[in-house]
């Protein structure tokens, strides 16, 4: 028996938290090795080339898939600039703390597909968003109380979280623009637009590069957000936002701080306080709760 459409989203955004969560751990032994423009143009044009054949291959390519091109580059100016700041904000952020903070899409997804798609939450859900969003200020503060009333945010923390602002616009924006194209395609031209965006933005920091002197970790990195954390995941997160409600769909970000301290203790970069880990706990239960709420009514 096949997969309902909401199981087949549900699926997505797991495999979508765990490929991403990489990107946090590779990307801050990396940020401050490379522009980040510089670094995300390139990311951007391979990631598009990866995804362009693969639709070619499927003969999915069309020209009536690329009716309002406009729809593209509105996508692909918000995607890049969420990976442009992601990226500026990992040479301070620790790579726990900026996943934490990436816990945090959910709940301004939510109310963004309120105004732009009038999605409701259910009460069930509205707890889940608040129980997470909790647990990721938590981790942000480093259970430091202290800090939480000083509000004493890092730079690196606060440049990434405008960029999650734009990736939680981005999540909804999908689902309003896409006239019937699908998600490999509709990746791509997404790509595109943001590939061209920054190839036009991040031009002096393209020139300035020495492309030739990087250390092979940027390449391997590179390497690995082409492929998985953006080609991929991209595809993931277009499937997974056609079949589930906004929130639903960045409701699995909070896996994503279990899964960056999975990559740090690969990395030997050893594990958080127990405190912070009270908060990833939090980010979990937000996470099952919305989860139960979906067996309840099938989604």
């Amino acid at each position: 028996m096949g997969l309902s459409p909401g199981a087949q989203g549900h699926l997505a955004m797991l495999a979508f938290s765990a490929l991403v969560a990489g990107s946090f751990s590779l990307g801050a032994l990396v940020a401050n090795d490379i522009a980040p423009t510089a670094f995300t143009a390139l990311r951007f044009w391979l990631a598009a080339l990866v995804v362009g054949m693969l639709a070619w291959r499927r003969g999915s390519l069309s020209r009536s898939s690329f009716v309002a091109p406009w729809r593209y580059l509105m996508l692909g100016g918000f995607f890049a600039f969420y990976f442009v700041l992601m990226f500026e904000g990992l040479k301070t952020a620790p790579p726990v703390s900026a996943a934490a903070v990436f816990t945090l899409v959910p709940v301004m997804a939510a109310a963004i597909a309120w105004f732009m798609l009038r999605q409701v939450l259910t009460s069930r859900m509205a707890l889940a968003l608040v129980i997470g969003g909790v647990g990721a200020l938590w981790v942000i503060f480093r259970a430091d109380l202290g800090a939480l009333m000083a509000f004493d945010v890092g730079r690196g923390e606060a440049i990434y979280f405008v960029g999650c602002v734009s990736h939680a616009i981005y999540t909804p924006l999908v689902r309003r623009l896409n006239r019937g194209e699908g998600p490999v395609t509709f990746t791509f031209g997404t790509l595109l637009a943001g590939a061209v965006l920054l190839l036009v933005y991040a031009w002096g920091d393209i020139a300035a590069t020495d492309w030739t002197g990087l250390p092979p970790l940027v390449w391997i990195t590179l390497a690995y957000v082409t492929i998985c954390a953006t080609s991929i995941t991209v595809v993931l997160l277009s499937f997974a936002t056609l079949r589930l409600p906004s929130a639903k769909v960045m409701a699995y970000t909070y896996l994503t701080p279990t899964w960056v301290i999975v990559w740090e203790i690969f990395l030997g970069n050893g594990v958080p306080s127990v405190f912070v880990l009270g908060g990833v706990g939090l980010t979990i239960l937000a996470l099952l709760l919305l989860l139960r709420d979906d067996t309840a009514k099938n989604i």
